[in-house]
């Protein structure tokens, strides 16, 4: 009755080993699963939340990239959220990214045209001595051809909030050809300051 009783409580014990093996199994498999979409945003947000002090990187991009950053720059500083720096050692997340501020000629050329044509024509023969015949014709032709330039200004961004560990915690591509009262390189750079403003606002409200 002992031994058959050590043999129970032996094989007991090796069937908890193997629940909690699995257990633990199922808890790595469960870790590996890749986060959800929604899971990333929110800790993108949490990231952004504890943001103090930014960095504004180089834009890259054409001649007018200079330009963009210093728009974007004026921007930020005006919304009050962050401490901006221009020493990036200090700064708890870079922006970077790239524009493009684009000044080009639009062409529009159309063209209608109508046409009508008649033609009736009526022939008889007696002989070789005797011949008759009658003819006519009627035309009418129409073409109207509208030609159209305009200048037009666009611009684009595309940036990004990177936190020092090199983690990408925001990020956003704006696109404008211009406001009432600004450019369209003004208007992108106001388009990303709301855009950041936005989304500050809901990582505050995070619990």
């Amino acid at each position: 009755m002992k031994q058959l009783l050590a043999i129970l409580s032996a094989a007991a014990m090796l069937g908890a080993g193997a629940m909690g093996a699995g257990a633990v199994a199922a808890d790595a498999m469960a870790a590996d699963d890749p986060p959800t979409p929604a899971a990333v945003h929110e800790t993108g947000l949490r990231q952004l939340r504890a943001v103090r002090r930014v960095f504004v990187d180089r834009i890259a991009g054409g001649e007018t990239s200079t330009q963009m950053r210093e728009i974007l720059i004026s921007s930020l500083e005006a919304t009050g959220l962050f401490i901006l720096t221009e020493n990036e050692a200090r700064a708890d997340a870079c922006l970077r990214g790239g524009s493009e501020d684009m000044v080009f000629t639009d062409v529009h050329t159309s063209s209608d045209s109508l046409n009508a044509h008649a033609n009736l024509s009526t022939r008889s023969g007696v002989n070789t001595k005797s011949y008759s015949g009658q003819s006519g014709g009627v035309g009418l032709g129409e073409s109207e051809s509208e030609h159209s330039a305009e200048r037009r200004h666009e611009a684009i961004a595309a940036v990004r909030l990177v936190s020092k560990d090199g983690d990408v915690i925001w990020a956003t591509t704006q696109e404008s050809t211009g406001a009432k009262f600004r450019g369209a390189s003004a208007d992108v750079a106001e388009k990303i300051t709301a855009k950041l403003k936005e989304d500050f606002d809901k990582a505050r409200k995070l619990q």
